[in-house]
């Protein structure tokens, strides 16, 4: 059974990070949306704190000896930061230095001798250094199985021809897994996942994304014409695809494992949406007395937390799994589709709830409001969410009736 009573360690981290979500991330907060951007003198902030954000565990769960399952609170621990720092401003998390969602399918399946090449520029406590995760393209979203961009083995490596778009973190990379099909014939089991490293020839970035929502954070449109990739840059090497649907799979796994986080990050939204409402409200009530004005402002406020509270105990659920590495697709499904349409309505309701006729509303509710429309988007839409419970659900039950 799932523990959802915080460790001492845990509380310590949500503490330490709420403090630097609340003196360092939340100051930052508007200006940095207003230029849709980040200045420098934020990740020297980071460097002197010693937080990074390896969005998924290397190593989320393990073995004893007898074959015991043994939990791993590596991915909760991340969710907890999750929604910590994104309760300061979800494009900051965003922006933190590290792997990213390019870090998964390196762990998952990259060889000893990629891993340590591509994680080894994150030692480096000077600089900030960035990975990326492209898959979406303009005509492959959802539909992951439907991308466009193609690869050709040629003599020493492969050259990729296509485009990617909405990349996170995507002008500033030094490296991004790319996935691209060898064969579109072959469906999904030509899918080949690759590391381009910046200044390859034939990578550029073409133009950055300016969005209605988490602004600050830069995400890129990335080109490859003709872009030549070495065969150690294939990702767990050719013995990998032979026969299989490798590079999907890893796609697949790498949703499995972020979306608890991008779930976690709604939450931290919708919380702080949720507490802004409460403050602005009680500043201008008693909501102590009997009115029955009064006392549908606090049933709203009472309904907001609920909701973000079931929305958390889904996301932990999900990580729980993770961690004991337990099948989780449905459970992370569930928390991302759950948390998403919840946060995207509690910001709504926190707007409405604070409202004056004719007046601008509270600057960070309004922006609140702006960034969460997307987490009912990216990391796989709430349809998709849908349709994958679902296929589980009937999985599960075509397994007990022997179908």
């Amino acid at each position: 059974m799932p523990d959802f009573l915080e460790t001492e360690q845990e509380k310590t981290v949500r503490a330490y990070l709420n403090h630097f979500a609340r003196t360092e991330i939340r100051p930052r907060s508007l200006e940095a949306d207003r230029m849709q951007d980040i200045q420098p003198d934020f990740y020297q902030a980071v460097q002197r704190s010693g937080i990074s954000m390896e969005m998924m565990p290397r190593n989320p769960g393990s073995r004893s000896k007898e074959g015991e399952q043994r939990e791993h609170t590596t991915l909760r621990l991340s969710v907890l930061a999750s929604e910590e720092l994104s309760w300061g401003d979800a494009s900051f998390l965003l922006s933190l230095p590290g792997p990213g969602l390019g870090g998964p399918p390196v762990s998952f399946i990259g060889t000893p001798e990629q891993r340590e090449r591509f994680f080894a520029i994150f030692k480096d406590t000077e600089h900030p250094h960035f990975g990326a995760y492209a898959l979406t393209e303009p005509e492959a979203g959802s539909d992951v199985a439907g991308i466009k961009t193609r690869c050709e083995a040629v003599n020493g490596g492969y050259r990729i021809n296509g485009t990617k778009t909405f990349i996170t973190n995507g002008s500033r990379a030094d490296w991004v897994v790319v996935f691209a099909s060898i064969d579109p014939s072959l469906g999904r089991a030509g899918h080949r996942t690759f590391v381009v490293e910046r200044g390859t020839q034939g990578f550029s970035v073409g133009r950055r994304h300016h969005k209605l929502g988490l602004r600050a954070n830069d995400t890129a449109e990335l080109v490859f014409s003709d872009c030549f990739v070495p065969e150690e840059n294939l990702l767990g090497g050719r013995a990998h695809y032979e026969q299989s649907k490798e590079g999907f799979k890893v796609a697949m796994a790498t949703f499995d494992s972020t979306r608890p986080l991008v779930a976690a990050m709604a939450v931290g939204i919708a919380r702080a949406a949720a507490e802004r409402a409460r403050e602005l409200i009680e500043e201008r009530y008693m909501l102590g007395r009997a009115l029955p004005r009064y006392r549908a402002l606090r049933e709203a406020l009472d309904d907001m937390d609920r909701r973000v509270r079931a929305a958390r105990l889904l996301t932990w659920k999900s990580a729980f799994l993770a961690d004991v590495r337990q099948p989780q697709s449905r459970a992370a499904s569930m928390a991302k589709a759950y948390a998403g349409k919840e946060a995207v309505l509690i910001c709504r309701e926190a707007l409405e709830l604070t409202a004056d006729s004719g007046e601008v509303p509270d600057p960070f509710l309004e922006k609140w409001f702006r960034d969460i429309r997307v987490f009912d988007i990216f990391e796989g839409t709430a349809q998709i969410q849908r349709l994958v419970v679902a296929r589980r659900l009937f999985e599960e039950i075509g397994a007990k009736v022997g179908l």
